[in-house]
């Protein structure tokens, strides 16, 4: 029995201001067959710090997210909190 685990970004969710949902997944494999998995979400706003992050998040992050964008959302936050 040969217990291997997998890291890996299993989802990137793109909401409609702007923001990035990123599922990261941990599964653990026996010979190579998933026996197990656990979910860790976490949310980034355009604008939001990407140096941790994925190489694929960065992309979706550097594409996404134009000056125009990260203006509106923070429109919209101050907007929010009044």
């Amino acid at each position: 029995m040969a217990l291997t685990e997998q890291t890996l970004i299993s989802a990137i969710t793109i909401l409609e201001d702007g923001q990035l949902q990123i599922r990261r997944s941990r599964r653990i494999l026996d010979n190579g067959m998933q026996i197990a998995e656990q979910y860790h979400r976490h949310v980034l706003a355009p604008g939001d710090e990407t140096a941790g992050e994925d190489s694929r998040v960065k992309a979706v992050a550097n594409l996404l997210w134009t000056p125009q964008v990260i203006a509106d959302y923070k429109v919209a936050q101050a907007r929010n909190r009044s």
